[in-house]
């Protein structure tokens, strides 16, 4: 982990307020698939968490974000060449679990991204990679294209059935016939919990208001399923768990 001064290389949206940034720094060199970085915002206390999405080469990485608030906002308006100040990579993230055949990896909104560099990783060893992404609608959709050309099997849902399967990234799993067990997943809470009461081996990554980041504040923590009295704070012990280890 390490505060830097990161340069942006591009910043442009790709979705309904969803954006892409490329950093240049040197701790891209230092990431796993499923990490995150705190990016420090110009006029914000805070630090905002996001989930890393590609680690390009050793000195450039790439996010992307969802605009939310005021910081977001202010995020989606730097111009290339802008510094900006990055503490990472932190947390735990996905490992490469190489004895797998096969990987299935469900994706929902702003948790598609730290997907992606965890599909890299497996192709890059051959294994087939299913994804199955979830998104509001046509508008919101983005990274299809990525995913496939990776040589993954890419399903898309929307609520709206505007793109793919009409409904939840369960009902494209249904209506595409996928039968592979192994799972790594992230995404909103209620993603989460159908993708636990289906599938027991795997991981899934967390999503948790952080404050500090590095697992000082206590402010993400969520309770062990099986160990009484234990506790893991998301930002430092996950945000990647194995699916069942943690409640929601």
């Amino acid at each position: 982990m390490e505060s830097v001064r990161a340069s942006v290389i591009e910043n442009e949206q790709i979705a309904k307020d969803t954006y892409k940034i490329t950093l240049k720094s040197e701790i891209a060199a230092q990431m796993q698939p499923g990490q995150f970085v705190n990016l420090q915002i110009s006029g914000f206390y805070l630090r905002r968490p996001i989930s890393i999405c590609e680690i390009v080469d050793k000195d450039h990485f790439v996010l992307i974000y969802k605009v939310v608030g005021d910081g977001t906002s202010k995020l989606s308006q730097l111009p290339a060449g802008h510094h900006l100040g990055v503490l990472g990579p932190l947390g735990n993230g996905y490992p490469l679990c190489e004895e797998e055949a096969e990987v299935l990896l469900i994706g929902g909104g702003v948790g598609v991204p730290p997907l992606y560099e965890l599909a890299k990783r497996y192709r890059r060893i051959d294994r087939k990679v299913i994804v199955v992404l979830g998104f509001n609608d046509a508008e919101s959709v983005f990274y299809v294209d990525a995913f496939a050309a990776l040589g993954c099997a890419v399903h898309v849902a929307t609520m709206d059935g505007s793109v793919g399967t009409r409904g939840t990234v369960i009902d494209a799993i249904d209506a595409a016939g996928i039968k592979t067990d192994f799972v790594c997943s992230c995404g909103p809470v209620p993603m989460l919990k159908a993708v636990e009461a289906r599938y027991s081996r795997g991981y899934m990554s967390f999503e948790s208001r952080m404050a500090c980041g590095i697992g000082a504040c206590m402010a993400c923590v969520a309770k062990d399923r099986k160990e009484a009295d234990l506790y893991h704070r998301i930002c430092k012990e996950g945000p990647v768990f194995p699916i069942g280890k943690v409640e929601f």
